[in-house]
């Protein structure tokens, strides 16, 4: 006789097996939707299919939608299929972006430095390829659906780091061409100035998104991401082991 314990992890199984046959089924039918209006899909992966799926709450119509304009943004925003780091000097010069390391679920763990970044000669377009040079690197060490994480770090941030424009595009590019890439954002050293341009950019982030960036208190900065990080791959800035690794470098 099975306990209740067998019988709600069997009914558990089942459900989850009914949920993946369901969206293997709405990935198929926007595999149909997308290759009929874009040829090219068909060298897409259904992982990716996925992500554009679930960020639209497995609306098949939504998610072709969103992925379609993905395709067309991607072709002409990236026509070499990637950005190289010749193409973005101006960013690459404020060494503001580190990568190294994987939390305990084997997700990237990317650091940016808040206080590093200003506006500068190459203007929002360079910031831009910036973006996307750091989502790809970031993209490229996740494997199958896992995603990655970022610690944004606004350490010593004051009003000449502001730069709301490259905040709302940068925002844009993850949620509108990377979505369910990111895992979790730990915002640290947040400066109490820092929540002004907050109040502005909050309305913008979906609620999906929202859920994943976490406030990390000064008191508690180690032992929050050592819940998910393991000491030997947390930078050492952070109390761990890892050297901070500039993006170009990784």
């Amino acid at each position: 006789m099975m306990s209740p314990t067998d019988s709600d992890r069997e009914t558990e199984q089942a459900e989850h097996l009914q949920g993946n046959v369901r969206e293997q089924t709405k990935i198929q039918l926007m595999r149909a939707l997308v290759e009929k209006q874009d040829p090219s899909s068909k060298d897409v992966d259904d992982l990716t299919l996925r992500r554009f799926l679930r960020a639209r709450d497995l609306d098949v119509e939504k998610g072709s939608a969103m992925f379609l304009k993905y395709m067309k943004w991607r072709r002409t925003f990236v026509p070499n299929g990637f950005i190289s780091s010749s193409e973005i000097p101006n960013e690459i010069a404020q060494n503001k972006m580190f990568l190294q390391g994987f939390d305990k679920k084997g997700q990237p763990i990317g650091v940016v430095l808040g206080a590093r970044h200003f506006q500068n000669k190459g203007g929002l377009d360079e910031f831009k390829r910036f973006v996307v040079y750091i989502l790809d690197k970031l993209c490229e060490r996740t494997t199958g659906e896992k995603k990655f994480v970022v610690i944004g770090d606004l350490k010593g941030w004051g009003y000449a780091n502001t730069d709301l424009r490259a905040y709302l595009g940068a925002l844009s590019i993850l949620q509108d061409y990377y979505p369910e890439r990111l895992g979790k954002m730990f915002v640290v050293h947040a400066p109490y100035i820092f929540m002004a341009v907050w109040k502005i950019v909050y309305p913008f982030i979906d609620k999906n998104t929202r859920k994943k960036i976490v406030f990390v208190e000064d008191a508690k900065l180690k032992s929050t991401l050592l819940e998910e990080i393991d000491e030997s791959q947390l930078p050492e800035t952070y109390g761990g082991q890892l050297p901070l690794v500039p993006i170009q470098l990784s």
